[in-house]
């Protein structure tokens, strides 16, 4: 797997975690674009994903599948559509959209330069989002 594979995996992997300082620090030299606005750095990521995601026992309870991942040089485009499963709600999708990604290595390490999150679809976020 190329570096810019292992990050777009490893962004969701660490929000299905819980660890949002983790997920932050893929920024460290780079911006998150959504429609909450653009967070640049990773204590501005961090921030952002403490304040607006919903955990439960420290974990959002969601898997992101990311698919169709594309690498054109620098860059990547991919497909994520979110489940999240509660105790009281049964598992389902809760958004659909895409990545669209540009990487950096800074001091010999790869990171998010930018990510870009498109939603395409929308389901019932009100147990995930603030």
């Amino acid at each position: 797997m190329n570096p810019f594979e292992h990050l777009v995996y490893r962004y969701s992997e660490l929000v299905d975690a819980g660890d949002f300082a983790g997920a932050g620090d893929l920024f460290r030299h780079g911006s998150y674009v959504g429609s909450s606005g653009v967070f640049s750095g990773a204590q501005a990521v961090t921030d952002m994903l403490t304040r607006v995601v919903i955990t439960y026992d420290g974990t959002p309870r969601t898997k992101h599948v990311v698919t169709n991942v594309i690498v054109d040089g620098d860059s990547a485009r991919s497909y994520v559509t979110v489940y999240q499963g509660l105790p009281d709600v049964p598992l389902r999708p809760i958004v659909a959209g895409r990545y669209f990604d540009r990487f950096a290595e800074v001091d010999g390490e790869w990171g998010f330069l930018e990510r870009r999150i498109r939603v395409d679809l929308v389901g019932d976020t009100s147990r995930h989002l603030r």
